[in-house]
């Protein structure tokens, strides 16, 4: 099997890079790039923040690059998450952690605290020139980055540092590519806009799909409509035992012959076939068990309806039990971060 190339394995299953041009050429001149993603620690991570997240960082990190995991405890504060408490918010950091990590992140990975970044000596001087330089309407436009509406800045003034601060993170870890959901984009926008004003250098930005939430998205905006780590009755948690996956899939969104939208189709493309055939299991009278070695070969049999739901919910909920089996082996013998937060939540 051919290896691939740098470039491949960045671009493997990202929805946008930005641009390939720019990536092209980091690639080319710099031996060792700078990555990362940042996340607030505020719940349970769930399959699509963290299955397909974790997938990214170790293509990334085959790709030659150097990366850091940003645990974001004062945007996380901000963003009021866990009653803006930074104390339980790095407790829940402490169980990220754990958590990508079971999902295979490997040890080159460094995670950090933005505490670690915003005590340093030009970290605010920093974010005051990115505020400086963006108008208010533009800083309120990135708000999408904290799953909040432009109107929520006008309750609380904070909210407007926020999208600042994303910005300096990036020009303070020194970075040449910023990875994140398509809720990211805007932030990394902001960025590539006020880089050359600033004279920082580019980045690359680097964006992975979104994954629907259980009920599927209807009407309302893909990111509105992703599954959440705060909102964990839309999501299947990566350390979720067996049978509540089975339990979720079961009551999952997944229309007779359509794909759009349809959460377990969108697990089958976005997390499972990635990483090999599924087979579906089914009784010789409903047509015998059938294997599908891609998603295009599964979204044809989907839609014409020679596949029906119950049977790709039953195989949709084994493959994703065995995937994340080895996070549930890891949560068994390290529980107590985990335990710490849920004793947080439960308070």
């Amino acid at each position: 099997m051919p290896t691939e190339s740098p470039l491949e394995l960045v671009q493997r299953g990202a929805q946008e890079v930005v641009t390939g041009e720019d990536l092209r050429s980091l690639l080319e001149r710099e031996p060792k790039p700078k990555a990362y993603v940042g996340y607030e620690p505020s719940g349970y991570v769930h399959i699509g923040s963290g299955v397909i997240m974790a997938e990214k960082i170790k293509d990334l990190v085959a790709a030659g690059f150097e990366f850091t995991f940003l645990l974001a405890d004062w945007h996380a504060m901000i963003n009021n998450k866990l009653g803006g408490d930074l104390e339980a918010i790095r407790t829940c950091g402490k169980y990220f952690e754990d958590a990508f990590r079971a999902l295979g992140v490997p040890d080159s990975v460094g995670f950090a605290f933005a505490d670690d970044l915003v005590s340093g000596s030009d970290y605010w001087a920093n974010v005051v020139r990115v505020a400086k330089n963006a108008s208010v309407a533009r800083i309120k436009r990135a708000l999408t980055i904290m799953g909040r509406k432009e109107e929520d800045a006008d309750l609380d003034a904070s909210m407007l540092i926020y999208p600042a601060m994303q910005v300096a993170d990036i020009h303070f870890l020194d970075l040449d590519l910023a990875l994140g959901g398509m809720d990211q984009r805007h932030a990394h926008m902001l960025y590539r806009d006020l880089a050359p004003r600033l004279g920082w250098k580019q980045v690359v930005a680097l964006h992975t799909p979104l994954l629907v939430g259980l009920k599927g998205s209807g009407r309302m905006d893909a990111i509105e409509a992703k599954m959440s780590k705060s909102k964990p009755e839309t999501a299947i948690l990566v350390h979720d035992p067996p049978e509540e996956i089975g339990r979720k899939v079961e009551k999952a969104f997944c229309p007779a012959k359509d794909t759009e939208d349809n959460f377990v189709t969108e697990v089958a493309r976005l997390i499972l076939l990635p990483k090999g055939p599924l087979t579906v299991e089914r009784p010789a009278k409903y047509g015998g068990d059938v294997v599908f070695h891609g998603f295009e070969e599964l979204s044809k049999a989907y839609r014409a309806g020679d596949l029906h739901p119950k049977d790709l919910k039953a195989a949709v909920s084994r493959a994703l039990a065995d995937r994340l089996a080895p996070v549930r082996d890891y949560f068994e013998r390290k529980p107590e971060n985990l335990d710490a937060l849920k004793g947080i939540l439960a308070a």
